[in-house]
């Protein structure tokens, strides 16, 4: 496992742009962590990877394709839908498919994600600051 400290939100992204480089086709990214704690700014850092530079969270659309990247990106919210309901909707064809998945509240949805899944643990700690996130990178 992996452990970064990020300060700030631009710090996020830059982690998330980091980590975005080392992916290949098919990879997935599961995110864990509490609402507002940085899921989103670690997703716009790996579609900056990717070459596309407009992230929103999918939160009422359950998931935002974005296809003209280096590779497809596929962002996923799961906050809504359990695991059954995910497969029932043909989520599992995303998993399989050649571009980067990306899945917030991926806690939702653990039993259906594959081994391969890249786990990305967000947390804030407000020891620091309230800007302080603890990354931690399961591969």
């Amino acid at each position: 496992m992996e452990k970064f400290i990020t300060n700030s939100e631009a710090e996020t992204i830059s982690l998330g742009e980091t980590i975005g480089k080392t992916l290949k086709s098919g990879s997935i990214i599961a995110l864990y962590g509490d609402l507002g704690c940085g899921k989103t700014a670690f997703t716009k850092g790996v579609a900056k990877a990717l070459g596309i530079n407009e992230i929103t969270s999918p939160t009422f659309t359950l998931v935002n394709e974005h296809l003209n990247g280096l590779l497809p990106l596929y962002h996923f919210d799961a906050y809504r839908i359990d695991a059954q309901g995910w497969l029932d909707s043909g989520f599992d064809e995303y998993l399989f498919d050649d571009g980067v998945c990306i899945i917030e509240w991926s806690e939702n949805i653990e039993s259906i994600l594959p081994e391969n899944t890249i786990k990305v643990n967000i947390s804030r700690d407000l020891k620091i600051s309230d800007t302080t996130r603890i990354i931690e990178i399961s591969r």
